[in-house]
């Protein structure tokens, strides 16, 4: 899920919320340091000969071999390390090493140089010395534009990515459209990268199951109406099912998502505290991480009555990076919501 200030939002489509956690650089893996280029590549060797990849922008990235130093922001390195790609820098939008999604993953001798949206550590990251720089790229509308003389995802501003240009080759995700295809375009460039093809189909095996798991869990409570929602001080931001990957695809296996307003304004429905009851119709809340949760909207006079909130079934949720494995565990997750929810709404 894109998580940008949806104040912001109206008026930049890809403008973002800028963090107060403090940037740090640690780990940083040096050129020099072969014991930490080791532990840190991608693969053992690179594959002999050229290597090519055309990004989501129709950039083409030509290198003399296989690249097995990469850099990349944190979803896309979350799925390249769910691929066996172990990145030697990674920057974020909040504190990477308190991440709950990084905690199956081993981050030693990789490079945190970044940990609030933005704010990336152009030194350290250059100290890691990446081949390649990874991020996403976000619809600026529903048609899927692109707007490529702006700042990638994660990057400040475009002068920001022209210093990461200098530093290595960047490349960009397309995030939009159908969730299927962000997936499969994430995995096409970890194939690229010297992820094991066996893993890769047992991986796209567990994805699938949890996809039917989930269309189970939709069929057998059709009532039960799941709001996605980002909430601060200036009210609440519904995600358009539709332009969102991962709630597109979610719903395609089922899933009843709260969906009042399908057309206008791309990505938001926006509702203020006053309003708020206008949308109040879900029976499980999913409160984006980094936005107000449970506490927070209790607080707030106009939604303390909500059904949800009452019965007890908001939760924290944070957007899966888009490979196989994030995924499945993200399907598996929400299948058990869906499961044990009471239709309260």
């Amino acid at each position: 899920m894109k998580i940008r200030s949806p104040r912001r939002a109206l008026t930049a489509a890809l403008s973002a919320i800028v963090a107060t956690a403090a940037l740090t650089a640690c780990g940083a893996a040096s050129s020099s340091d072969d014991d930490s280029a080791s532990d840190a590549s991608a693969t053992s060797s690179a594959s002999a000969g050229p290597w090519s990849w055309t990004d989501d922008t129709g950039n083409a990235i030509e290198l003399d071999s296989q690249p097995t130093r990469v850099a990349a922001y944190a979803d896309q390195a979350l799925a390249l390390l769910s691929y066996g790609i172990k990145p030697v820098a990674i920057f974020g939008r909040v504190d990477v090493a308190s991440d709950p999604r990084f905690a199956d993953y081993d981050l030693s001798g990789v490079a945190i140089v970044g940990n609030s949206y933005g704010e990336i550590d152009l030194e350290a990251l250059a100290a890691a010395s990446p081949q390649l720089i990874v991020t996403g790229i976000y619809p600026t509308d529903r048609k899927g534009t692109l707007d490529t003389s702006g700042p990638y995802y994660g990057v400040a501003d475009a002068e920001q990515q022209k210093q990461l240009e200098k530093i290595a080759p960047v490349g960009a995700i397309k995030i939009g459209g159908e969730g299927l295809d962000v997936v499969e375009s994430t995995t096409a460039l970890a194939e690229s990268l010297g992820a094991d093809k066996d893993d890769v189909a047992d991986d796209k095996a567990e994805f699938e199951e949890a996809a039917q798991e989930l269309g189970e869990a939709a069929k057998e409570h059709p009532d039960i109406e799941v709001t996605q929602l980002y909430a601060d001080a200036d009210g609440l931001y519904v995600v358009k099912i539709a332009d969102e990957p991962e709630t597109q695809m979610y719903a395609g296996f089922g899933v009843n998502y709260t969906d009042l307003n399908p057309g206008g304004d791309y990505y938001w429905d926006i509702y203020s505290w006053e309003n708020a009851a206008k949308m109040m119709s879900g029976d499980v809340i999913l409160a984006n991480v980094e936005g107000y949760q449970a506490k927070q909207l209790a607080k707030q006079p106009t939604f303390a009555d909500d059904p949800a909130l009452k019965a007890g079934q908001v939760y924290s949720w944070n957007g899966a990076a888009m490979d196989y494995t994030s995924q499945a565990k993200q399907m598996e997750k929400l299948a058990d919501l869906i499961d044990d929810a009471k239709d309260v709404a």
